[in-house]
């Protein structure tokens, strides 16, 4: 397994799952799974997709400037930070943002997000 490939894959799943289909992102979270949105905790699948369907937009592109990853952990686990820009519908300028996912093996070899870290980034 070549964690780069398997970061790189990651991203461009969960983005494009993320402009087009939020509600789709259900499955790479499970009951463990936290997410920090702006300084905002929330645990559980469920509850981490309802706030990400609430976002007051519908429609937005998120283009990636970098992807990073290092292994993590004695469990096959993973880190895969995120940089890059957000384009909502309508808005003239993108926004900033980093994103940091720890990611964790399932018994089916396939992964689950357990950690996601988000913040737009102002400068």
């Amino acid at each position: 397994m070549d964690p780069d490939a398997v970061a790189k894959a990651f991203v461009e799943h969960y983005y494009s799952t993320f402009d087009s289909n939020r509600a789709g992102l259900a499955n790479l979270y499970q009951d463990t799974s936290m997410l920090t949105f702006e300084g905002e905790k929330i645990q559980g699948s469920q509850s981490i997709v309802n706030k990400l369907t609430s976002l007051p937009f519908q429609q937005c592109k998120h283009n990636i400037t970098t992807v990073d990853c290092q292994p993590s952990g004695p469990a096959g686990g993973m880190l895969v930070f995120v940089s890059g820009n957000l384009q909502l519908s309508g808005e003239q300028h993108g926004l900033r943002f980093s994103q940091m996912f720890h990611l964790m093996p399932t018994p089916q070899g396939s992964f689950f997000v357990l950690n996601d870290l988000f913040r737009l980034n102002y400068a």
